[in-house]
């Protein structure tokens, strides 16, 4: 067989779109001469690098799409601060089981105890699994089917946030909804139920969402759907951001200048 020269290779491999390859060819070929890899494994090892490389850039891409607000992952959660929960559980959770069944998870707890950072790291998880995933807050995703149902095209709005196999929806409970707006939202637990999977961070426990929503009887209706095929992690503990203000001190110095201004006032 007669010798390829490097410009021939790649023009070959631009071709075949093995851009990961083509990009890094000398790299790797030296990489695999010192190697002393056989043909076969040097093969695996060159289509090893470009599967590695259309990951990521499906990955980066699907993330855009979901429109996370950080990048979160699990390795970087403080499991040790925050004891009610259970690693193995979240763990358990990445396997991203639960969304293969269009199960449903709440992640309920008290501001700044890492609800959203879970709900984001399992997201990503979920994409590389290859999963299609939509991050929304509850205040942005109310006020999007609000709107569609005024422009009269409500029911297109809904089969669009049906489409991602996960939706994730951060923040339920920090504003009451209105009464319309909680019809609404049933509307769109009834349209992914058991078809697609719905992550939702929540501040309330479900004993609350009656006076979240409005309204007991949707709220009843729209947790009867939620908790039907569901894991519930209620996370009881400080949050990270108060954690790291009395570490620094802020909190001690922010009561202190409020008793002094009060005496002042005096």
């Amino acid at each position: 067989m007669t010798g390829v020269d490097h410009e021939a290779l790649v023009a070959m491999l631009d071709r075949l779109k093995l851009t990961a390859i083509r990009d890094q060819l000398d790299t790797l070929l030296d990489e695999a001469a010192r190697s002393d890899m056989t043909l076969r494994e040097a093969l695996a090892f060159l289509v090893r690098r470009e599967i590695a490389r259309r990951d990521e850039r499906r990955i980066a891409m699907a993330s855009k799409i979901a429109q996370f607000p950080f990048v979160r992952e699990l390795d970087g959660f403080e499991f040790d601060a925050q004891p009610s929960l259970d690693p193995r559980q979240i763990r358990e959770l990445a396997t991203c089981r639960w969304i293969a069944h269009g199960d449903m998870v709440l992640f309920l707890g008290p501001p700044g105890t890492g609800k959203t950072h879970l709900a984001v790291a399992l997201g990503r998880e979920a994409i590389r699994q290859t999963y299609s995933v939509q991050f929304v807050t509850a205040a942005t995703l109310v006020a999007m089917l609000a709107k569609a149902h005024d422009d009269g095209v409500l029911d297109k709005q809904l089969t669009i946030l049906a489409r991602p196999k996960l939706l994730i929806i951060d923040e339920l409970g920090y504003l009451p909804f209105e009464a319309n707006a909680a019809h609404l939202f049933f509307q769109l637990v009834s349209r992914r139920y058991e078809r697609g999977s719905i992550l939702i961070t929540s501040n309330r426990s479900v004993g609350e969402w009656g006076s979240v929503f409005g309204d007991a009887v949707v709220a009843t209706a729209i947790l009867d759907r939620l908790l039907h095929h569901s894991t519930v992690i209620t996370i009881r503990g400080d949050s990270y951001r108060l954690r790291e203000k009395r570490r620094s001190g802020l909190l001690q110095k922010a009561g202190s200048a409020l008793e002094t201004e009060g005496a002042t006032k005096q």
